[in-house]
């Protein structure tokens, strides 16, 4: 008879336990528990052996200490920004990698098309020895991504959030609601009633939050917006701009000004009121949101809300560099106000 031999069941690996389950099981901050994971030195003696206590109960499930047994970080930031290094992302990393540089700290660029196909790389950051924290540039990874890294107590901001940010994860953007507001604001009080709004990505934190700064003005004058008016695009281009520009302004009741998302959907509809044969600003007004250099190169020049790009940068190196230093931040969602700023591609309603 043949013998049947048993194939020993394999038992699933123990899930590792995170910072935050560390923080709870101590009664202690995450902040706190990292600040011992990572080596740093401004932790009472008490406070690191209660946190290195409970590690050592957990054994094998226990998160990984970046501190002496491994390779110690060199002071590099990786800044992570997925998309083309344009006027509008190339100036912000530009004031990170300057920032950084006064802060004794260097930047480790990951931008571009390359970048965005490298959809892993969040999960892998902590593993890396040449790295002690990460700018984040409007993330395309999904949020459960980036509350991981949080859990593992890696140090990172978000700049410019794709999505509202969880609010115990450090987040840099502007003040897009009031800067779209006041925006219209201005054409209200030029007689504008209908606004076209050529809008951004329909996901996007900032396209949401411009939208609502857009209609609010416009219910203070008794007139109740309505979806025909507004057209959302999901690239912020010249190209777009002129297209959903066109879709408005070949209305019978075409509106009598355009707000766009950014400057470079202005420009689009710059041309596509060009090819009507329409005057901007005595037929048509135009206003777009950044302020980059085009919006100064146009004829006329773009009525647009200035962002401030660099400080956005240079706040958030700020952030990293006080969670780097153990300190808590009182402060996790910064958002900096925005300007308005009036040219001559505005003016009153026809």
């Amino acid at each position: 008879m043949e013998q049947v031999r048993e194939t020993p069941q394999r038992t699933a690996a123990p899930q590792r336990v995170t910072i935050r389950d560390v923080a709870q099981q101590t009664g202690l901050s995450i902040a706190t528990v990292s600040r011992v994971l990572n080596g740093r030195s401004n932790v009472a003696p008490e406070t690191r052996d209660r946190v290195l206590e409970a590690m050592g109960g957990l054994g094998r499930q226990a998160p990984r200490r970046r501190g002496s047994g491994a390779a110690k970080a060199d002071n590099g930031v990786y800044v992570r920004c997925p998309y083309v290094l344009t006027d509008y992302f190339g100036l912000i990393v530009s004031a990170i990698a300057e920032a950084l540089d006064v802060h004794g700290m260097h930047a480790i660029v990951d931008a571009g098309e390359s970048s965005w196909k490298r959809t892993e790389v969040l999960k892998t950051l902590t593993g890396w020895p040449q790295v002690t924290g990460a700018l984040l540039i409007l993330p395309s990874e999904p949020e459960a991504d980036l509350e991981r890294l949080r859990d593992q107590g890696f140090p990172f901001v978000v700049v410019d959030p794709r999505t509202s940010p969880p609010r115990d994860i450090a987040a840099v953007s502007a003040a897009n609601f009031a800067g779209a507001r006041r925006l219209v604001t201005h054409l209200t009080q030029l007689g504008h009633r209908r606004i076209g709004v050529l809008g951004g990505p329909p996901e996007w934190m900032a396209s949401t939050d411009r939208l609502a700064g857009y209609l609010a003005p416009l219910v203070g004058v008794g007139v109740l917006p309505t979806q025909d008016l507004v057209r959302s695009v999901t690239d912020p281009t010249v190209e777009e701009g002129y297209r959903v520009a066109t879709e408005l302004l070949d209305r019978r009741d075409r509106p009598t000004a355009l707000v766009a998302f950014n400057d470079k959907m202005a420009v689009g509809a710059l041309h596509a009121a060009a090819d009507r044969g329409l005057r901007v600003p005595h037929d048509l007004s135009v206003a777009g949101f950044d302020d980059i250099d085009v919006a100064r190169a146009t004829h006329p020049a773009l009525t647009t809300v200035r962002q401030p790009l660099g400080e956005m940068g240079r706040m958030a190196v700020s952030l990293l560099g006080r969670m780097l230093a153990g300190h808590e931040l009182d402060a996790l969602h910064v958002e900096l106000a925005t300007e308005l700023v009036v040219r001559g591609s505005t003016g009153p309603a026809a």
